[in-house]
């Protein structure tokens, strides 16, 4: 007599292999370890220094960045067609004299300076797609370029001088005009207790990622970046998007000029020196929030808030400026660790 020989199948282990428990945990921290950092900042900062709390520090915060944030919208939509906008410093800081020269020179109203502003902005933007889809110049030395074109021009305009109201011209006269108090409402202003920068930074945030998030144009955006001869064999017009971008992002880069020239209140030849690395950085980080590895709209405001909350948190503290630099600097290799490790999994 035989014995009777088990027919069931061992029960399979309902623990998943160490190997993959360790690969989700590496997956969640890529994808989520950015954001968990800044939250992290946030409680530190709110938790040891009472006055980080208040709300019109918090404000003051969003304020401070709005600039460097709505410059890094640009950068953002130049990264999105695989390029990079190194102008837009320089372009904000033209923006800057072109509103000091319209208002105290030409003795102009706020409105006037405004549209003066927007079209050098736009001005910078054509000539940047001019040199990178109609002279093929690679797209960081052409903004390097006009970058310095932008810096020089605007000092000889001004002859190296910043300009003030009652400023004594070079002809010998008084400078007749000022600021107007409309035109400083643009930074100093509030909305509901809103700083108005902060909702500008806001409105344009959303619409932004309204652009490249929920329209034909933004996906042919990304298209192009993604392979851009892919998108002109696909019947994509290539240099047109891709100059669109660029002329976006000399309006945009205008747009902080206005906010900064309102801050400053006078066409300070070295505004906008700083914006450049500022703007660069968030567009940067941004990449690596929720671990797309790719340039986008939230990524870049996100990124924009972790400096406002560093710089604030370490002002607060009392540490020396240039101790932000470094924390800045460390964040930013943080998060570009996070965007390629990201991005060498997936084309692994």
């Amino acid at each position: 007599m035989t014995s009777t020989q088990s027919t069931e199948a061992p029960a399979k282990s309902t623990t998943p292999p160490t190997g993959a428990t360790a690969l989700r945990v590496q997956n969640a921290v890529i994808k989520y370890g950015f954001i968990l950092v800044t939250v992290a900042l946030f409680l530190y900062f709110a938790l040891s220094e009472g006055a980080f709390r208040e709300s019109a520090t918090l404000l003051d915060t969003l304020r401070y960045v709005s600039v460097a944030a709505i410059l890094g919208l640009g950068v953002t939509l130049t990264m999105a067609v695989g390029g990079m906008d190194m102008s837009v410093g320089a372009v904000a800081g033209l923006g800057v004299s072109v509103a000091a020269q319209t208002m105290v020179i030409y003795n102009q109203i706020g409105t006037v300076a405004i549209l003066a502003v927007l079209a050098a902005g736009a001005l910078a933007g054509l000539l940047n797609a001019l040199l990178i889809v109609v002279l093929k110049i690679p797209d960081m030395l052409a903004t390097l370029g006009t970058m310095f074109v932008i810096q020089g021009s605007k000092l000889i305009l001004v002859d190296g001088q910043s300009i003030t109201p009652g400023m004594t011209r070079s002809d010998g006269t008084t400078a007749p005009g000022r600021f107007t108090e409309g035109f400083l409402r643009i930074d100093r202003g509030t909305v509901l207790g809103i700083p108005v920068p902060v909702l500008i930074f806001g409105g344009l945030t959303v619409a932004a990622w309204v652009f490249l998030a929920r329209t034909r144009w933004g996906r042919v955006l990304y298209a192009i970046g993604a392979n851009p001869e892919a998108a002109r064999l696909a019947g994509i017009r290539v240099g047109a998007y891709r100059a669109l971008a660029y002329v976006v992002s000399g309006v945009l880069a205008s747009v902080g000029g206005l906010i900064l020239a309102a801050r400053i209140g006078q066409g300070d030849v070295s505004a906008g020196t700083s914006q450049l690395l500022e703007a660069v950085a968030v567009a940067l980080v941004g990449t690596s929030v929720l671990g797309r590895g790719r340039p986008n709209v939230w990524g870049t405001a996100l990124g924009a808030v972790l400096i406002g909350i560093i710089t604030t948190g370490l002002t607060i503290k009392g540490l020396p400026y240039y101790t932000q630099d470094v924390v800045e600097g460390a964040v930013l290799i943080l998060a570009l660790v996070f965007s390629f490790t990201r991005s060498e999994r997936r084309t692994a």
